[in-house]
């Protein structure tokens, strides 16, 4: 039987930001016993009011508990709840202390005081013009969008996320919404295509409204996007659709043709490696790779205008002034670097790529200024500087963005002033960031590209470097010899092994590199990790935990998983920092944290790690320290940072750290792949520790499944 009840969040137990799963207890006027409530109660805040609907439980092993099933939420109106509203951050401004002096101030007229006579709060010890300011348009925003967050929390929409959809939309949000809820999955971050659905649900679209089936194919185009792909066969497409629509295929079919007749999306019927097939593509994507390779025949069409060298005497000239002797394949790819418009230079690590990059700019310094050196991330743009003595910085700030329309700056219109282009870390560029850095490569310029073609792909969708390797259109040197090899190093030797598929020497020794601990069970491989981090590597390597040690992992569920292992190595790391709850997460002053998606306006991008600097709870802000650039972000964009004492693999192509450990387990069967673990044992500089087992190492060692991207671009490349 349906019950009703109310009354004020006291604490948040539990939340889960991803099934938005809650545990709260709950104060009742005129009953003495807490009471614990439970359901999905996206982003609620102690002090809150709440008026719920559902059923009572008896838990196994929490006793008794209401089970929400629809509720509502109020602002309070007693002056405990009002202290408590006010100290969850609901105003900008006001935290613990301020909201404690206001509410003793005021007491129950507090809420009016701040909504019709805000002046009066000058009457607060500490509160001055400049705070008054700053509460007043912080509440007068949250007036003005006080109906759309009733609207949107009805619908299981939390306050971060109803305010993200505020910013987009503003007064309109209750219009986009009501005529299309679907838009809601693909222009506003965070949520999905469920979320949006739901809403839809609840306005009455039917489930096989052209409408909502339209909207599920694009959502499974952008999710397949975000999975690499930038095309992808029609029936496989159309059974990714039907299992997210819960439809039959024909009215798939049907929609999709319509997509494509209106030309919101590209189909077309292609051979591909000897198999015809129709493949389907946003139209977004398919124009970015015409565009490519519009844009790399018309740099490889135009004569370069650096002056051409006597070649032999400029690499004889080279090793002299480096003090290196050249191999044979180093000088070739030196020599094709003076003779090509565009060239490619791939290999893994220690093949010497570092060496003749340093050797190509010596030389062309001789020849122009003009040269420019770039990567994708700021960490491995800091290392190419340190290789050849030259400033290099990130391809988002090379083509530096424009704020205002949100586009960069450079492009064919203003394109670069250089002569020669020499970009490192290419595997990372994905299909959008190829496209923008080839419009702003001046035509007559010399492009050289480099990067290790069997590390992960892009964490963006293509697989470009590949394809452009692989197309032939384009001159290339694959390295092969290694190098650089000190005595006792077995980490390059290893890498590899396993890129060869074959599994590395395991064999313990003291003076190795490269470790491998065997360990089945999960629970003592996070005590092993646990204390490596903690007290073994910094004792006997001498390095920082927080610093120099990168804990890495194929999968972020269980108990060897990102998630856990951040929570752990948070606890372990950084147990006394000032704290921050939100969403469920805890952040503390001092934590080391990495953003997880794009921002242009902070200039700070996916994969970008800092440190929290700062917490200041009356401004809702907190300040991350990225290298020397200090970001300072507001509670509510918080869903852009994650704890980094633990990282994805693919999150962390582009950075090194003197010490990687990684977990090699059979629980991340699905995700344990070639390429995963060798560029993961790459990204270590001094050692590399893997805790599993070798069965598990084996399996991946042997697994080049997900290596393959479905991508158009090498389609168009050579035809």
């Amino acid at each position: 039987m349906e019950e009703h009840i109310s009354g004020t969040i006291d604490t948040i137990t539990f939340y889960s930001p991803d099934s938005h799963f809650t545990v709260a207890k709950l104060v009742k006027k005129q009953r003495s016993e807490d009471i614990v409530i439970v359901g999905q109660l996206p982003n609620v805040q102690p002090g809150e009011v709440i008026e719920a609907t559902g059923r009572w439980k008896h838990h196994p092993s929490y006793g008794r508990q209401f089970e929400v099933e629809n509720f509502r939420l109020a602002i309070p109106q007693d002056v405990i709840g009002i202290e408590k509203y006010l100290e969850s951050g609901a105003i900008r401004g006001i935290g613990a202390v301020f909201a404690k002096k206001i509410v003793e101030r005021f007491g129950t007229e507090t809420i009016r005081i701040i909504d019709s006579n805000p002046e009066k709060l000058r009457e607060v010890e500490g509160i001055g013009p400049k705070k008054i300011e700053s509460i007043k348009a912080h509440w007068g925003e949250q007036k003005e969008m006080r109906d759309i967050l009733i609207f949107l929390r009805a619908k299981n929409i939390g306050a971060a996320l109803a305010r993200k959809i505020w910013k987009r939309y503003g007064e309109k949000t209750l219009e986009v919404i009501r005529n299309n809820p679907y838009s809601l999955a693909t222009e506003v971050q965070g949520i999905g295509f469920k979320t949006a659905d739901k809403i839809g649900h609840e306005l009455g679209i039917a489930v096989d409204s052209p409408v909502r089936i339209r909207a599920g194919i694009e959502f499974v185009l952008i999710s397949l996007s975000e999975m690499g792909h930038t095309t992808y066969p029609e029936n496989g497409l159309i059974e990714h659709a039907a299992k997210i629509l819960e439809v039959d295929l024909a009215p798939i079919q049907e929609n999709l043709m319509h997509l494509c007749d209106a030309g919101t999306i590209h189909r077309e019927e292609l051979v591909k490696d000897g198999e015809s097939g129709v493949w389907i593509s946003s139209l977004l994507l398919h124009n970015t790779e015409n565009a490519i390779c519009k844009y790399l025949d018309t740099l490889l069409s135009h004569r370069c205008v650096l002056r051409t060298v006597h070649v032999s005497e400029a690499i004889k000239w080279v090793e002299e002034k480096t003090h290196i002797r050249l191999a044979p394949e180093q000088q070739k790819a030196i020599e094709l670097s003076l003779t090509e418009k565009l060239l490619i230079l791939t290999g893994g690590p220690g093949t010497g790529k570092s060496t003749i990059t340093k050797a190509i700019v010596r030389i062309h310094e001789k020849l122009t200024k003009k040269i420019v050196l770039a990567a994708p991330t700021g960490r491995a743009a800091k290392r190419m500087s340190e290789i050849c003595r030259r400033h290099a910085r990130t391809i988002h700030s090379l083509l530096e963005m424009d704020f205002g329309t949100m586009r960069f700056k450079r492009d064919e219109k203003n394109p670069l002033d250089a002569d020669l282009v020499i970009v490192d870390e290419v595997s990372m560029v994905d299909t959008y960031l190829m496209l923008s850095l080839l419009k702003a490569i001046p035509k007559a310029a010399r492009l050289i590209l480099i990067g290790d073609v069997d590390q992960l792909p892009s964490v963006g969708p293509g697989s470009v470097f590949k394809d452009l390797i692989d197309s032939k259109r384009i001159v290339t040197v694959r390295l092969y010899t290694i190098f650089r090899q000190k005595k006792g190093s077995n980490i390059i030797q290893s890498a590899h092994a396993v890129n060869r598929g074959q599994m590395p020497d395991l064999s313990p020794s003291s003076e190795s590199d490269f470790i491998f601990i065997e360990q089945t069970d999960p629970s003592l491989i996070l005590q092993e990790i646990l204390t490596l981090v903690q007290e073994t590597v910094p004792k006997q390597n001498g390095l920082d935990s927080l610093r120099d040690i990168q804990v890495l992992s194929p999968m972020r569920k269980g108990i060897i998983g990102i998630d856990n292992l951040n929570m752990e190595l948070q606890n372990r790391l950084n147990p006394a920092g000032l704290e921050l709850t939100w969403t469920g997460r805890r952040f503390r002053e001092n934590d080391k944290v990495m953003q997880i998606r794009n921002d242009y306006q902070k200039m700070v991008f996916n994969g970008d790690i800092g440190t929290i600097a700062s917490i200041d709870f009356d401004m809702q802000i907190i300040i991350v320290r990225f290298d020397e650039q200090d970001v300072a972000y507001e509670f509510h964009e918080l869903d852009e940072l994650t704890l980094a004492y633990a990282a994805s693999i693919h999150k962390y192509q582009g950075s090194q750290a003197p010490c990687i450990i990684i977990p090699v387990h059979t629980s991340h069967f699905k995700l344990l792949q070639k390429n995963l673990v060798y560029t993961g044992i790459t990204r270590g500089q001094k050692l590399v520790v893997l805790i599993g087992t070798k069965k598990a190492l084996a399996c991946a060692i042997h697994n080049t499944e997900a290596q393959n991207r479905y991508t158009g671009l090498l389609h168009l490349l050579t035809n």
